[in-house]
């Protein structure tokens, strides 16, 4: 009686390769299809994690500033305050700078502008779609709507004006006018960088840190 054979024969290996290299495929298909849904609802979920976690050390930094904080003179990447879009329900620390390492942190101060509570106009970036996406929805702003940002020194308040869609080259958006402003801007439209969405707002109140008394 003749033995059945027990090699596998190389026709039988390939289709077995076939079959694994099918499924991984379609498995880094369903991956792919995934972040690429969760993008567009909500935002890039890897770098979300890597700013929610630079965001808590931003926060743990701002418990005790550095005297240059303190005195507005900081550094590129330092934390320097918190802005809060109570409209939006959100609020992020803010670094000095805008730098790509900067902007992975959170929304970064152009450091060509005066800081918050000095005359001028005020300029914050933020991403609308990777790095905790800060600015994604700032296009919801309306007239009328507070924007808070407490730095160590005091707390300030501004109103938005208006929203414009512009160039990248329109550095005209970060130029003094008759009154102190802040500006809020990010990549336009989501998922490109052809234009710049810009709000602006207008200070309307300033009001200085609590003091404990003895």
């Amino acid at each position: 009686m003749a033995r059945p054979d027990s090699r596998i024969r190389p026709a039988s290996i390939a289709r077995l390769g076939m079959r694994f290299v099918a499924h991984v495929l379609i498995v880094s298909g369903v991956m792919l299809l995934a972040n690429a849904g969760v993008t567009v609802a909500w935002q890039e979920p890897v770098s979300a994690v890597t700013a929610k976690r630079e965001q808590i050390q931003l926060e743990e930094a701002l418990t005790s500033p550095p005297e240059r904080v303190r005195r507005k003179q900081p550094l590129p990447g330092d934390a320097i305050g918190k802005i809060e879009l109570p409209s939006l329900d959100k609020s992020f620390f803010v670094v000095e700078g805008t730098e790509t390492e900067g902007l992975r942190r959170g929304p970064g101060h152009y450091a060509d502008t005066p800081l918050p509570g000095d005359r001028g106009t005020v300029a914050i970036a933020g991403h609308r779609t990777t790095y905790g996406a800060p600015f994604r929805n700032i296009d919801k702003l309306a007239p009328g709507d507070r924007i808070v940002v407490s730095m160590p020194y005091g707390r300030y308040i501004y109103r938005v004006e208006t929203t414009k869609i512009v160039p990248p080259t329109a550095l005209w958006v970060k130029r003094r006018v008759s009154y102190d402003r802040l500006i809020l801007s990010a990549c336009h439209p989501l998922y490109s960088a052809a234009e710049r969405i810009v709000v602006f707002a207008k200070a309307s109140a300033r009001r200085a840190p609590d003091v404990k008394r003895r």
